[in-house]
């Protein structure tokens, strides 16, 4: 039995301008054409159009499904296989994008409702770079101090955001001053105020041991994003960041019980 493009294109579910472009590829071209002319599908046809939509359901291009027909050497099932690993990882990714998106929301809410007023009011010129915040989710998925940072943040009051905003712009004055007054990145004054860093970090969002804390920092220089939710771009200083990182890294070696050298500078 045989049938014209339109019935195909019925109870298949593509478009007669699809079924043509099948046929312009060589990709399924009709077996035979009635006495006006007209293309004819055959039950061989439909079985091969069956096998390029499930194809093109799993997301395999045109010309990888021509392969499957035209090289007899090609073995679909490994390409099946191949194609299940690859949509098994694009799941776990979409997953973790969809918890990204959910915390990133709760991290944007703040875990209270603040007018746009409100907001300057709490954070300044402090702002949330979503796409950074993203990345972070996707680079830190696994970690449970990132989980545990993003809980806090959605639970903090207008309240909690002020007086850590507070304490962040007293130390930021403190920072951009030791840097402007040439205080060596490693002396104890850029030491301890790298240490009051880690603390307010450890008492508002997570615990933050000094390994962390120069993974914290060494994004700092990494990623201008990152330092940016430290000190704001206008008042941000050429080196300070490479500095901030210098004084986070001689602090942990403090704590390690390391050394540091006396002549570094900023």
């Amino acid at each position: 039995m045989s049938y014209s493009v339109g019935q195909v294109s019925a109870f298949a579910g593509v478009t007669v301008r699809t079924l043509h472009h099948y046929d312009k590829a060589g990709l399924l071209s009709p077996s035979d054409r009635s006495h006006a002319g007209y293309r004819l599908y055959s039950e061989a046809d439909l079985i091969r159009l069956q096998q390029i939509l499930f194809y093109r359901e799993l997301g395999f291009r045109l010309e990888e499904i021509a392969a499957f027909f035209k090289d007899p050497q090609v073995n679909p099932l490994e390409r099946l296989r191949a194609r299940q690993r690859q949509l098994s990882e694009e799941i776990a990714r979409l997953q973790s994008l969809a918890e990204v998106a959910e915390r990133a929301i709760e991290v944007q809410q703040t875990g209270i409702s603040l007018t746009p007023q409100e907001r300057f009011e709490v954070f300044g010129e402090i702002t949330f770079d979503l796409s950074y915040a993203t990345e972070a989710e996707l680079k830190w998925a696994h970690s449970d101090g990132q989980r545990e940072a993003m809980a806090r943040a959605a639970a903090h009051t207008k309240e909690d955001w002020r007086q850590l905003m507070g304490e962040a712009a007293v130390w930021r004055a403190e920072l951009l001053a030791a840097f402007d007054e040439g205080a060596l990145s490693n002396g104890e004054r850029a030491m301890d105020l790298a240490e009051e860093h880690r603390l307010h970090t450890a008492r508002w969002f997570t615990a933050c041991p000094p390994d962390m804390h120069r993974r914290i920092a060494d994004d700092f220089v990494a990623d201008p994003r990152a330092f940016a939710l430290v000190i704001p771009p206008s008042q941000q200083r050429p080196g300070l960041a490479a500095y901030t990182r210098k004084a986070v890294h001689a602090n942990a070696a403090r704590h390690a019980g390391g050394r540091t050298d006396p002549e570094e500078g900023q």
